[in-house]
Protein backbone atom coordinates (compact mmCIF):
# COMPACT_ATOMS: atom_id res chain seq x y z
CA UNK A 1 0.00 0.00 0.00
CA UNK A 2 1.21 3.52 -1.18
CA UNK A 3 2.65 5.78 1.89
CA UNK A 4 0.46 8.53 2.62
CA UNK A 5 2.08 11.52 1.88
CA UNK A 6 1.92 13.55 5.13
CA UNK A 7 3.11 10.48 7.34
CA UNK A 8 7.43 10.24 7.20
CA UNK A 9 9.75 7.45 6.77
CA UNK A 10 11.10 8.97 9.77
CA UNK A 11 7.81 8.40 12.13
CA UNK A 12 7.08 12.44 11.47
CA UNK A 13 4.49 13.81 9.75
CA UNK A 14 4.70 16.38 7.26
CA UNK A 15 2.23 19.20 5.78
CA UNK A 16 0.46 18.87 2.41
CA UNK A 17 2.03 19.63 -0.92
CA UNK A 18 1.63 23.08 -1.83
CA UNK A 19 1.75 24.35 1.99
CA UNK A 20 3.61 27.60 2.98
CA UNK A 21 6.94 26.44 4.25
CA UNK A 22 8.91 27.90 7.00
CA UNK A 23 10.61 31.15 6.80
CA UNK A 24 14.43 30.26 6.74
CA UNK A 25 15.66 33.55 8.05
CA UNK A 26 13.11 33.41 11.23
CA UNK A 27 15.59 33.52 14.07
CA UNK A 28 13.65 33.44 17.24
CA UNK A 29 14.80 35.04 20.37
CA UNK A 30 12.98 35.48 23.73
CA UNK A 31 14.90 38.78 24.07
CA UNK A 32 14.19 40.38 21.16
CA UNK A 33 10.65 39.23 21.55
CA UNK A 34 10.39 40.61 25.23
CA UNK A 35 11.81 43.77 24.01
CA UNK A 36 9.10 43.91 21.50
CA UNK A 37 6.56 42.93 23.25
CA UNK A 38 6.86 46.24 25.75
CA UNK A 39 5.81 48.19 22.37
CA UNK A 40 2.72 46.33 21.58
CA UNK A 41 -0.41 48.06 22.65
CA UNK A 42 -2.70 45.82 24.41
CA UNK A 43 -5.69 47.79 25.46
CA UNK A 44 -8.63 45.84 24.57
CA UNK A 45 -12.24 47.06 24.73
CA UNK A 46 -13.65 46.37 28.25
CA UNK A 47 -16.95 44.76 26.23
CA UNK A 48 -14.42 42.72 24.58
CA UNK A 49 -15.17 40.40 27.65
CA UNK A 50 -18.93 39.56 28.52
CA UNK A 51 -19.42 39.81 32.53
CA UNK A 52 -19.26 36.48 34.38
CA UNK A 53 -23.19 37.01 35.56
CA UNK A 54 -24.18 36.75 32.05
CA UNK A 55 -21.96 33.97 30.92
CA UNK A 56 -23.37 31.68 33.30
CA UNK A 57 -27.17 33.16 32.71
CA UNK A 58 -26.47 32.42 29.09
CA UNK A 59 -25.17 29.11 29.62
CA UNK A 60 -28.81 28.47 31.47
CA UNK A 61 -31.07 29.71 29.33
CA UNK A 62 -29.54 27.71 26.11
CA UNK A 63 -29.24 24.55 27.85
CA UNK A 64 -32.02 23.32 25.59
CA UNK A 65 -30.93 25.69 22.21
CA UNK A 66 -27.94 24.66 19.78
CA UNK A 67 -25.32 27.21 20.22
CA UNK A 68 -21.76 28.05 20.01
CA UNK A 69 -20.22 29.88 23.06
CA UNK A 70 -16.41 31.09 22.96
CA UNK A 71 -14.23 31.10 26.13
CA UNK A 72 -11.09 32.53 25.13
CA UNK A 73 -8.52 31.54 22.10
CA UNK A 74 -9.25 27.98 20.81
CA UNK A 75 -11.59 26.91 23.02
CA UNK A 76 -15.40 27.13 22.27
CA UNK A 77 -18.66 24.91 23.53
CA UNK A 78 -20.52 23.77 20.67
CA UNK A 79 -24.13 22.32 21.31
CA UNK A 80 -25.59 20.39 18.10
CA UNK A 81 -29.00 18.62 19.46
CA UNK A 82 -27.88 16.13 23.03
CA UNK A 83 -24.14 16.83 22.06
CA UNK A 84 -22.16 19.07 23.52
CA UNK A 85 -18.50 19.32 21.89
CA UNK A 86 -15.69 21.35 23.73
CA UNK A 87 -12.86 22.41 21.62
CA UNK A 88 -8.98 22.84 22.48
CA UNK A 89 -9.83 23.16 26.22
CA UNK A 90 -7.00 25.93 27.39
CA UNK A 91 -8.56 26.80 31.74
CA UNK A 92 -4.89 27.45 32.67
CA UNK A 93 -3.10 30.89 33.37
CA UNK A 94 -0.53 30.30 30.89
CA UNK A 95 0.16 28.33 27.94
CA UNK A 96 3.24 26.45 28.64
CA UNK A 97 5.20 24.03 30.65
CA UNK A 98 4.53 24.50 34.95
CA UNK A 99 4.54 28.20 35.58
CA UNK A 100 6.54 28.85 31.69
CA UNK A 101 5.12 30.30 28.60
CA UNK A 102 2.75 32.97 27.50
CA UNK A 103 0.24 34.01 30.54
CA UNK A 104 -3.25 34.99 29.57
CA UNK A 105 -4.40 38.57 29.57
CA UNK A 106 -7.77 37.77 29.98
CA UNK A 107 -9.74 34.54 32.03
CA UNK A 108 -11.78 32.02 30.88
CA UNK A 109 -15.39 32.99 30.11
CA UNK A 110 -16.37 29.62 32.46
CA UNK A 111 -14.23 27.91 35.01
CA UNK A 112 -13.49 24.64 34.64
CA UNK A 113 -15.87 23.67 37.40
CA UNK A 114 -18.95 25.11 35.85
CA UNK A 115 -18.60 24.05 32.19
CA UNK A 116 -21.90 22.07 31.26
CA UNK A 117 -21.94 18.48 30.17
CA UNK A 118 -19.38 17.23 27.66
CA UNK A 119 -19.84 14.83 25.15
CA UNK A 120 -17.55 15.00 22.68
CA UNK A 121 -13.79 16.38 23.37
CA UNK A 122 -11.56 17.64 19.87
CA UNK A 123 -8.26 18.36 20.05
CA UNK A 124 -6.37 19.74 17.08
CA UNK A 125 -2.62 19.66 17.83
CA UNK A 126 -0.53 19.49 20.84
CA UNK A 127 0.96 22.97 21.21
CA UNK A 128 0.62 24.52 24.59
CA UNK A 129 -1.84 26.72 24.15
CA UNK A 130 -4.52 24.11 22.81
CA UNK A 131 -3.32 21.02 24.72
CA UNK A 132 -3.54 21.83 28.48
CA UNK A 133 -2.09 19.25 30.83
CA UNK A 134 -3.68 20.76 33.39
CA UNK A 135 -7.17 20.66 32.39
CA UNK A 136 -6.89 17.44 30.62
CA UNK A 137 -6.14 16.15 34.25
CA UNK A 138 -8.24 18.19 35.74
CA UNK A 139 -11.61 17.50 33.14
CA UNK A 140 -14.60 16.51 35.21
CA UNK A 141 -16.07 14.50 32.43
CA UNK A 142 -13.62 11.66 31.92
CA UNK A 143 -16.29 9.52 30.02
CA UNK A 144 -16.47 11.95 27.61
CA UNK A 145 -15.44 10.73 23.38
CA UNK A 146 -12.12 12.14 23.11
CA UNK A 147 -10.77 12.98 19.07
CA UNK A 148 -7.41 13.68 18.77
CA UNK A 149 -4.61 13.43 15.98
CA UNK A 150 -2.26 10.64 15.74
CA UNK A 151 -0.07 9.92 18.55
CA UNK A 152 -1.85 12.07 21.28
CA UNK A 153 -4.00 9.78 22.42
CA UNK A 154 -1.44 8.63 25.37
CA UNK A 155 -2.31 11.65 26.95
CA UNK A 156 -5.55 10.86 27.65
CA UNK A 157 -5.34 7.16 28.21
CA UNK A 158 -3.03 8.09 31.06
CA UNK A 159 -5.44 10.35 32.93
CA UNK A 160 -8.08 8.12 33.13
CA UNK A 161 -10.02 8.76 29.56
CA UNK A 162 -12.36 5.96 28.67
CA UNK A 163 -13.11 6.44 25.10
CA UNK A 164 -9.81 8.02 23.06
CA UNK A 165 -10.49 8.18 19.36
CA UNK A 166 -6.83 8.86 17.37
CA UNK A 167 -7.28 9.72 14.04
CA UNK A 168 -5.54 10.29 10.84
CA UNK A 169 -6.43 13.06 7.96
CA UNK A 170 -10.16 11.97 6.07
CA UNK A 171 -11.02 9.16 8.87
CA UNK A 172 -14.82 9.67 9.97
CA UNK A 173 -16.48 9.37 13.16
CA UNK A 174 -20.32 9.17 14.02
CA UNK A 175 -21.73 10.64 16.91
CA UNK A 176 -25.25 9.46 17.36
CA UNK A 177 -27.77 10.01 14.61
CA UNK A 178 -27.06 13.69 13.25
CA UNK A 179 -23.29 14.00 13.63
CA UNK A 180 -20.39 13.23 11.55
CA UNK A 181 -16.93 14.20 12.58
CA UNK A 182 -14.04 14.30 9.18
CA UNK A 183 -10.36 15.06 10.42
CA UNK A 184 -8.61 16.73 7.66
CA UNK A 185 -5.63 18.32 6.61
CA UNK A 186 -4.18 21.68 8.35
CA UNK A 187 -0.72 23.34 7.09
CA UNK A 188 0.85 23.58 10.99
CA UNK A 189 2.99 21.85 13.00
CA UNK A 190 3.80 20.15 16.58
CA UNK A 191 6.15 19.92 19.04
CA UNK A 192 6.32 19.96 23.16
CA UNK A 193 9.99 19.11 24.04
CA UNK A 194 13.27 18.98 22.34
CA UNK A 195 13.04 16.39 20.59
CA UNK A 196 9.54 15.59 19.22
CA UNK A 197 9.23 17.82 16.61
CA UNK A 198 5.83 16.49 14.47
CA UNK A 199 6.09 13.60 15.86
CA UNK A 200 2.04 13.58 16.23
CA UNK A 201 -0.27 14.63 13.72
CA UNK A 202 -2.27 18.08 13.63
CA UNK A 203 -5.18 18.79 11.76
CA UNK A 204 -8.79 20.40 11.98
CA UNK A 205 -12.54 19.03 12.27
CA UNK A 206 -15.43 18.94 10.14
CA UNK A 207 -18.91 18.41 11.86
CA UNK A 208 -21.13 17.87 9.81
CA UNK A 209 -24.63 18.19 11.75
CA UNK A 210 -27.79 17.69 10.23
CA UNK A 211 -26.37 18.15 6.35
CA UNK A 212 -24.68 21.17 7.82
CA UNK A 213 -20.73 21.52 7.28
CA UNK A 214 -19.05 23.31 10.58
CA UNK A 215 -15.18 23.28 10.00
CA UNK A 216 -13.04 24.25 12.81
CA UNK A 217 -9.59 24.81 11.77
CA UNK A 218 -6.60 23.74 13.72
CA UNK A 219 -3.81 26.84 13.54
CA UNK A 220 -2.91 26.79 10.12
CA UNK A 221 -0.71 28.26 7.66
CA UNK A 222 -1.95 29.25 3.73
CA UNK A 223 -1.45 26.14 1.26
CA UNK A 224 -3.41 24.55 -1.66
CA UNK A 225 -5.37 22.10 0.51
CA UNK A 226 -7.87 24.03 1.05
CA UNK A 227 -9.00 24.87 -2.64
CA UNK A 228 -9.04 20.92 -2.34
CA UNK A 229 -11.07 21.10 0.43
CA UNK A 230 -13.18 23.49 -0.77
CA UNK A 231 -14.22 21.26 -3.89
CA UNK A 232 -14.19 18.11 -1.59
CA UNK A 233 -16.56 19.29 1.13
CA UNK A 234 -17.57 22.66 0.30
CA UNK A 235 -19.97 24.54 0.63
CA UNK A 236 -19.11 24.72 4.24
CA UNK A 237 -21.70 26.66 6.34
CA UNK A 238 -19.42 28.32 9.60
CA UNK A 239 -15.28 28.01 9.33
CA UNK A 240 -13.60 28.55 12.48
CA UNK A 241 -9.85 29.56 11.58
CA UNK A 242 -6.91 31.44 13.34
CA UNK A 243 -6.69 35.00 12.86
CA UNK A 244 -4.10 36.20 15.59
CA UNK A 245 -0.59 35.48 16.50
CA UNK A 246 0.62 36.14 12.62
CA UNK A 247 3.56 39.07 13.61
CA UNK A 248 7.04 38.04 14.42
CA UNK A 249 9.20 40.86 12.98
CA UNK A 250 11.78 41.56 13.40
CA UNK A 251 12.36 37.53 14.28
CA UNK A 252 10.78 37.10 11.08
CA UNK A 253 12.21 38.72 8.01
CA UNK A 254 8.65 39.63 6.78
CA UNK A 255 6.23 41.66 8.73
CA UNK A 256 2.62 40.55 9.44
CA UNK A 257 3.48 37.01 7.67
CA UNK A 258 3.96 33.49 9.52
CA UNK A 259 4.43 30.11 8.45
CA UNK A 260 2.03 28.83 10.76
CA UNK A 261 -0.95 31.07 11.60
CA UNK A 262 -2.65 32.56 9.16
CA UNK A 263 -3.11 36.75 9.05
CA UNK A 264 -6.58 38.24 8.86
CA UNK A 265 -7.18 38.82 5.22
CA UNK A 266 -5.08 35.06 4.51
CA UNK A 267 -7.77 33.57 7.21
CA UNK A 268 -10.80 35.29 4.68
CA UNK A 269 -8.82 34.01 1.44
CA UNK A 270 -8.49 30.38 2.71
CA UNK A 271 -12.71 30.45 4.43
CA UNK A 272 -13.01 31.53 0.72
CA UNK A 273 -11.39 28.76 -0.69
CA UNK A 274 -13.40 26.52 1.28
CA UNK A 275 -16.41 28.19 -0.06
CA UNK A 276 -17.75 29.33 3.65
CA UNK A 277 -20.61 30.90 3.61
CA UNK A 278 -19.30 32.84 7.17
CA UNK A 279 -15.93 32.90 9.21
CA UNK A 280 -15.73 32.39 12.77
CA UNK A 281 -11.85 34.78 13.47
CA UNK A 282 -10.56 32.99 16.69
CA UNK A 283 -7.09 32.38 18.39
CA UNK A 284 -6.73 35.91 19.26
CA UNK A 285 -7.41 38.00 22.21
CA UNK A 286 -6.31 35.76 24.41
CA UNK A 287 -2.33 35.25 24.99
CA UNK A 288 0.02 37.43 23.46
CA UNK A 289 2.13 34.57 21.15
CA UNK A 290 3.64 37.29 18.89
CA UNK A 291 4.16 40.83 17.97
CA UNK A 292 0.73 42.59 16.33
CA UNK A 293 -1.57 45.26 18.52
CA UNK A 294 -3.88 43.10 21.11
CA UNK A 295 -7.14 44.63 19.19
CA UNK A 296 -5.93 44.53 15.90
CA UNK A 297 -7.05 41.02 14.17
CA UNK A 298 -10.63 41.58 14.48
CA UNK A 299 -10.07 44.86 12.85
CA UNK A 300 -8.50 44.03 9.90
CA UNK A 301 -10.70 40.77 9.49
CA UNK A 302 -14.17 42.84 9.23
CA UNK A 303 -12.56 45.52 7.88
CA UNK A 304 -11.21 43.17 4.98
CA UNK A 305 -14.29 40.98 4.33
CA UNK A 306 -15.99 42.28 1.42
CA UNK A 307 -12.33 41.93 -0.22
CA UNK A 308 -12.89 38.50 -0.26
CA UNK A 309 -16.19 37.92 -1.05
CA UNK A 310 -17.91 37.80 2.62
CA UNK A 311 -20.20 40.53 3.71
CA UNK A 312 -18.64 42.12 7.24
CA UNK A 313 -21.49 40.92 9.28
CA UNK A 314 -20.43 37.42 7.68
CA UNK A 315 -16.61 37.87 9.49
CA UNK A 316 -17.79 37.49 12.74
CA UNK A 317 -15.83 38.27 15.75
CA UNK A 318 -17.21 36.44 19.30
CA UNK A 319 -16.71 38.51 22.72
CA UNK A 320 -15.15 36.26 25.52
CA UNK A 321 -18.37 34.51 26.76
CA UNK A 322 -20.48 35.22 24.45
CA UNK A 323 -22.83 32.75 23.41
CA UNK A 324 -25.25 32.96 19.94
CA UNK A 325 -28.21 30.44 18.84
CA UNK A 326 -26.73 28.00 15.97
CA UNK A 327 -29.91 28.92 13.99
CA UNK A 328 -28.70 33.17 13.92
CA UNK A 329 -25.39 31.61 12.48
CA UNK A 330 -26.48 29.13 9.85
CA UNK A 331 -29.78 29.06 7.62
CA UNK A 332 -31.90 25.52 8.51
CA UNK A 333 -33.75 26.74 5.60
Amino acid sequence: MKKKYHHLENGTFRNPEGSKVKDINFNWSFKVFNKEKKKIDMTLPSEHVVKKEKVLSDLKNFKNEDYVAWIGHATFLMKFGETTIITDPVFSKNAGPLFFGPKRFTKPALKLNEIPKIDVFLLTHNHYDHQDMTTIRKFPFKDVKVLTPLKLGKYFIKNSYKDVNEMDWYEQIEIGDDIKITFLPAVHWSKRGLTDTNKTLWGSYLIDYKGKKILFACDTGVGKIYKELGEKYGPIELTFINIGAYNFYPMASVKDSSSYHTNPEEALSLARDLKSKKVIGMHWGTFVLSLEPIAEPPLRFKDNATKYGFKRNDAIIYKIGEFKLLKDLIDFN
